[in-house]
């Protein structure tokens, strides 16, 4: 194990003197130049990186903030993208561009009055894009302006009238309205030009299917399948035309594929219902209207957080940063590192009580070993004591602000103490700093849950 980690060691000696060496040489542009390649090549992490070394050596450059933006958007990173996007603003205010990404997040994060604030700065600096009405028209449309949003497709559509993606949402917006005939234009004028839009072909079946063209709805939603085969909500909507044509046995199946692939459906377990109660089977349709009736009536907003979240992450970061990060150093006359080694040691064995004295001791001896704080941090984690665990994040942070897993655990604990705007930003600062774990989290707890917004 000791040759292990001597030759851990000396990697780690090498590697640092290669990065030593190279960001001697490279400049601010060199970064930012890299950082577009990786970015074009989709290495996002090491597209992030490049722009965080860009920043480091130019701070006040507006390009750097915006691309790491967008690579951050491309990890799926919201609320660290928008960090990056109000600076981006602070130091060029002039680019509708960063108020374009920067609404998109927000309506991601259903912030909408901060989207819609973003949107009609944009709008302003560039009047003639197309991609910014139809953003904003998208924003509107979630929040039930719809006149407004329908005026900001029409608007889109005539700076860019070949667009599909703005002739679906104007069709969309318009069955809102209840102007069918209207959406059916829309939607049959995108297939012209994207035949195989199944989006289109959805709409357009549920307009057919709202002004009682059965038949050609049926059409479309089968072609609908053909190209998307795992939509429960198609399967859906032609069980709905199937019913109205009083094929019962035939809108069961839809009903049933629909479960299948999205057992919350509530709406088509109640379809599913009113068919097999149409069938004569009564004990089974009463089963199913009442699940729809539960399940429809689950308040999906609440968010619920358990203990096991911040153990099962404290304990993936000992095992894959602690026990391998600590390399073999002389003993100091203080003896410190033998109190930390031995600490470790000790925690891996399941003594952690015992660890935890032997990483005081460490600390006592040698006070400035952000490492040391670190390490206690897990243990002291790991055993509960979460507010301790803090605290020693904090000194870590303070000795080595550029110390990622530190980030990570702080934001970790922040979560799960119920800090989420806090937590978001110490694991985004994490994934900047490359540990590329914090993105896991990030994707899963920092970003609401919100329809798909379009970015081309």
């Amino acid at each position: 194990m000791r040759t292990l980690y001597v030759s851990l060691f000396f990697l780690y000696l090498i590697t640092q003197m290669h990065l030593s060496f190279a960001q001697q040489t490279q400049t601010a542009t060199d970064y930012f130049n890299e950082g577009i390649q990786k970015s074009a090549a989709k290495d996002y992490p090491g597209a992030l990186q490049a722009f965080t070394m860009s920043i480091i050596q130019n701070p006040e450059n507006g390009p750097s903030y915006y691309n790491r933006a967008l690579t951050k958007i491309s990890l799926n990173d919201i609320q660290g993208a928008n960090l990056d996007l109000d600076l981006a603003i602070e130091f060029t205010p002039g680019d509708a561009n960063a108020y374009l990404y920067r609404g998109i997040n927000r309506t991601r994060q259903e912030d909408f009055r901060g989207a819609m604030q973003d949107f009609n700065r944009a709008v302003e600096l560039s009047p003639n894009d197309a991609l910014l009405y139809y953003n904003r028209g998208l924003c509107r449309l979630q929040i039930n302006y719809t006149n407004s949003a329908l005026a900001d497709f029409n608007k889109a559509i005539t700076l860019a009238p070949n667009d599909v993606a703005i002739l679906i949402a104007r069709g969309n917006c318009k069955m809102q309205l209840n102007d069918y005939k209207g959406a059916l234009a829309d939607y049959s004028l995108c297939l012209e030009k994207s035949p195989n839009r199944s989006q289109a072909l959805a709409g357009r079946g549920y307009a057919r299917f709202k002004l009682d063209d059965y038949k050609n709805a049926i059409l479309d939603f089968n072609r609908a399948i053909e190209i998307s085969r795992d939509d429960a909500e198609l399967y859906y909507r032609r069980g709905l035309v199937k019913s109205r044509l009083g094929e019962f046995e035939n809108a069961l199946t839809d009903f049933d594929k629909t479960v299948q692939l999205n057992p919350n459906h509530f709406r088509a377990l109640f379809s599913r219902g009113f068919s097999k109660s149409r069938l004569g089977n009564v004990k089974q349709a009463v089963a199913d209207i009442d699940k729809s009736i539960e399940m429809g009536a689950v308040n999906t907003t609440n968010k619920a957080y358990y203990s096991d979240f911040i153990t099962a992450s404290t304990l993936q970061l000992f095992g894959s940063v602690v026990q391998d990060r600590y390399k073999a150093t002389e003993l100091a006359d203080d003896r410190a590192d033998a109190y930390l080694v031995r600490g470790i040691i000790r925690n891996s064995g399941g003594e952690s009580k015992l660890a935890l004295q032997d990483l005081n001791r460490a600390v006592e001896l040698n006070p400035t070993n952000a490492e040391t704080y670190f390490i206690r941090g897990v243990v002291r984690s790991s055993l509960g004591d979460q507010k301790g665990s803090l605290i020693d994040c904090n000194s870590t942070i303070k000795l080595n602000p550029r110390h990622a897993e530190a980030y990570y655990l702080r934001g970790i604990i922040r979560f799960d103490s119920g800090d989420e705007a806090a937590a978001c930003i110490d694991l985004s600062r994490s994934g900047e700093l490359g540990y590329s774990q914090a993105y896991k989290i990030i994707s899963a707890k920092c970003n609401a849950a919100s329809r798909p917004t379009a970015m081309r």
